[in-house]
This record gives C-alpha cells, sequence and structure tokens, in this order.
C-alpha cells in the first residue's frame, strides 16, 4: 500500500487507535493533518513522531459543525487538497438506565449522537463536496463491535456506531458514482489508553478470554486494516463493515 502524494485527514489523531493510524499513513509516503480536540500536546506528539514533513495539526470540536467546516477548509486550504478521512473522533461515557435522571439521561445521548454521529456525518458532508470535485476519495469510518453485541452501560455509545454503520452503508452507495469509496471498521477492545485501567482490573482476563486468541486487538492490527480499505486495492468492498474483533463476536 504506497499512499505517497495522498493527504488525508485522521480526526481523533492524539493517542490510539487514531495516532497509529496517522502514524502508518505516514511511513506508506501519505501527508497527515492530525486532529484533535481538547490535547493539544498530545497531537504535537502524534505529529513529531510522523515520518516525512508537510504535514499539519488541526483542531476542531466535531460536535459542532463550524468547527468540522473549517477543519476540512483548513486541510484542503493548507495542504492542497483531501483524498482520504478516517473518522475516528469518538466519545465514550457510560450512562446505566438505572442510575440516571431523565436530565442526565438526555445530556448523554445528545452529547454522545452529536460527537459520534452527527459529527462523523458533517465530516464526511464537507469532505465528500471536495472529493465529488476533484475526482474521488476514500472514508474510513470507526466504529465498534458495541453496534452489533450492545453496549448495556452506554446504550447510546451502542446507538451511535449502529447509525454510523447505516450511514456508512447508505453513503457508500450515493457516493459510488462520484468515485468515493466508503467503507467501516468495527473494532472490539483495543489496547490504547483508554482500555489500560479496565485490563489491570479485576474483568482483565474476562475482557481478553472474549477472543479466543485469549487477547485484544493491538491499535496497529486495526490501523492496518483501515489502510487496507483507503487503499485502491479495496475499492469494491465500498459499503462493508470490517469486524477486528478477534472473533469475540461473530456475525452473518
Amino acid at each position: 500500500m504506497d499512499f505517497s502524494g495522498k493527504i488525508v485527514l485522521v480526526t481523533g489523531a492524539s493517542r490510539g487507535i487514531g495516532r497509529v493510524t496517522a502514524q502508518q499513513f505516514a511511513q506508506k509516503g501519505a501527508r497527515v493533518a492530525v486532529h484533535y480536540h481538547s490535547n493539544e500536546k498530545a497531537a504535537h506528539d502524534t505529529l513529531n513522531s510522523l515520518e516525512g514533513d508537510s504535514h499539519l495539526i488541526v483542531q476542531a470540536d466535531v460536535a459542532k459543525a463550524d468547527d468540522v467546516q473549517r477543519m476540512v477548509k483548513q486541510v484542503i486550504d493548507e495542504m492542497g487538497g483531501l483524498n482520504i478521512v478516517v473518522n475516528n473522533a469518538a466519545i465514550y461515557a457510560e450512562h446505566p438506565i438505572a442510575k440516571l435522571n431523565y436530565d442526565e439521561w438526555q445530556a448523554a445521548w445528545a452529547q454522545t449522537l452529536q460527537t459520534n454521529l452527527v459529527g462523523a456525518a458533517n465530516v464526511m458532508f464537507c469532505a465528500a463536496q471536495y472529493m465529488m470535485a476533484h475526482g474521488g476519495g476514500h472514508i474510513v469510518n470507526v466504529s465498534s463491535r458495541g453496534a452489533f453485541r450492545g453496549e448495556p452501560t452506554a446504550p447510546a455509545y451502542g446507538a451511535s456506531k449502529a447509525g454510523l454503520n447505516a450511514m456508512s452503508q447508505s453513503l457508500a452507495v450515493a457516493l459510488a458514482p462520484h468515485n468515493i469509496f466508503v467503507t467501516v471498521v468495527a473494532p472490539g477492545w483495543v489496547e490504547t489508553d483508554m482500555a489500560i485501567a479496565e485490563l489491570a482490573g479485576s474483568r482483565g482476563d474476562a475482557v481478553r478470554n472474549q477472543s479466543p486468541l485469549g487477547r485484544i486487538a493491538k491499535p496497529e492490527e486495526v490501523a492496518h486494516t483501515i489502510l487496507f480499505l483507503a487503499s485502491g486495492e479495496s475499492a469494491f468492498l465500498t459499503g462493508a463493515v470490517v469486524d477486528v474483533n478477534g472473533a469475540s463476536y461473530l456475525r452473518t
């Protein structure tokens, strides 16, 4: 997979899957726009870890439509175009139905859906406007096993990812005539900073043993799948949702 000359926007690239994805794209010759929301230091750490030069840092709250529009325009104006988008930015906050009042419940749903689903939709809209006018591109959305398996203590998260899957498939059909390919990667547990506390605790073994491999995914494994889906070789996979969960949840 050679991405020389390609311009890639990775949202949520300050750490975790986003950071490793940015690193792998840079290793394969791409110029990368590293998006972050609030952790500027972590975003600079990502930027400094990238091979090559002419990369960019962009800040935006993807839950805000104006921020998204400004971010995509900044990438296009300062980098000279946009070929690939990886929608990775998301939030996860537990909101168990038995423990919240009605106001807390509504707030959890509003914040999660606005960030994980509407924010991703707005990124896709803004990017697609450029791609439709400039020969096409690739969009890879990062979903979750929770879209299928369920998230009992974070139902808005599971719903947002299920919505992301459906939206991606709808737009794969809508954008195919414009040579824009839309795919989804759906990881289970991934070995990131956010998972460390859970894995180190009493549930660690149970989480690892959800997979017959006895472990969870490495960020590099998810990132490699993202790069494959963003490559020209995968064009006929448009509309696909690819599971990266170590057979911890199987669906037909």
